[in-house]
This record gives structure tokens, sequence and C-alpha cells, in this order.
């Protein structure tokens, strides 16, 4: 048998709505900006998932296709192309293309890329550490795996209203 979720009100929708938009907006512009004095947020989400991608499938010798990494970070290529660009502008990555470039182009960290990247990670695993401890690791699980139901709920939700692209955003304006 389906759970049974409680139907809320007009007025709790509006109190819950305020809430939530509250704290995402504490969680992207809060505290966590400070951690991150070398490097966007942005940027390391990118070369985490570029460096992620070296680390579980070796076969592709630390390559990401750029239509993936578009994928993952939920950007148009549009935008995964000019982040790129600038990753490379700062010597972080490689951009580069196979064959004639129909094969698709892919990118790779640089040395400089994984030492800035590998700095802050350690900044972040200093941190979060100590947080992950006091929240308690079950907790955190279970945080996660909320988070993500919600943002999948919420991605799907926003998509149904018709007017916006494949990642629930409402127009590719550029970030």
């Amino acid at each position: 048998m389906p759970e049974q979720r409680e139907i809320l009100n007009a007025n709790e929708i509006r109190k819950f709505t305020n809430e939530l938009t509250y704290r995402r907006y504490l969680m992207n512009k809060g505290k966590i900006q400070e951690l991150f004095r070398k490097m966007t947020l942005q940027e390391y989400i990118a070369l985490y998932t570029i460096e992620s991608e070296r680390e579980n499938s070796p076969n592709n010798n630390g390559r990401t296709y750029l239509k993936d990494l578009s994928e993952k970070m939920q950007l148009t290529i549009r935008q995964t192309s000019k982040m790129v660009e600038k990753l490379k502008d700062h010597g972080l990555v490689l951009w580069s293309y196979e064959g004639s470039g129909s094969e698709g182009t892919y990118v790779t960290v640089t040395e400089t890329g994984q030492k800035l990247f590998k700095g802050q990670e350690m900044i972040l695993r200093e941190c979060y550490g100590k947080v992950i401890n006091k929240f308690g690791k079950d907790n955190l699980i279970m945080l996660l795996k909320m988070m993500k139901q919600l943002d999948n709920l919420m991605c799907s939700e926003i998509k149904g209203m018709g007017e916006v692209d494949s990642y629930g955003r409402a127009d590719e304006a550029d970030e």
C-alpha cells in the first residue's frame, strides 16, 4: 500500500514554498562560498565530474566528453562550452577532439587543474568532515536521498509546466 500523504492547504503550501526557497537560497549563497577562494563552485563541480569520469572509466583515457559533462552538470551544451573555455583559459583543462571532431570533443584535467582541485577538495573535506561528524552519517545519507528525491520531483513539476528545457530550467541564460 502506498504511503498516504497529507493534503496541504494553500497557506501551508505558501509557508513551505517560502521556507524551501529561502533554505535553497541560503545554501547556494551561504557560507559555502567562503570555502571557494581559488575557484568557483561551478569550476569545482566540473573538475570533480571530469576527475570522477577518469577514475570510474579507465577505458576513456581520462577523457570526459562535453556531452556527458553537460548532462551531468545539467547545463546546455552552449553553457558547458563557455564554462570549459574558461577552465581552459585558466589552464585547468585541455579541450580536444577525436579525429575530425565529428566523434565529439572531450576534456581532461591538467596537472595544474588536478593540484587546484585536490587543494579545494581538502578544504571541503576538512569543513564537511566536522559537519558530518556532528550531524551524523545516517542523518546525512537520509538527507541526501531526500534532497535527490525533492530535486527530481521539482524538476519534473517544472518540466511539466511546459516552458523549460530538459533540465528543468526556464531559459538558457548564461550563469
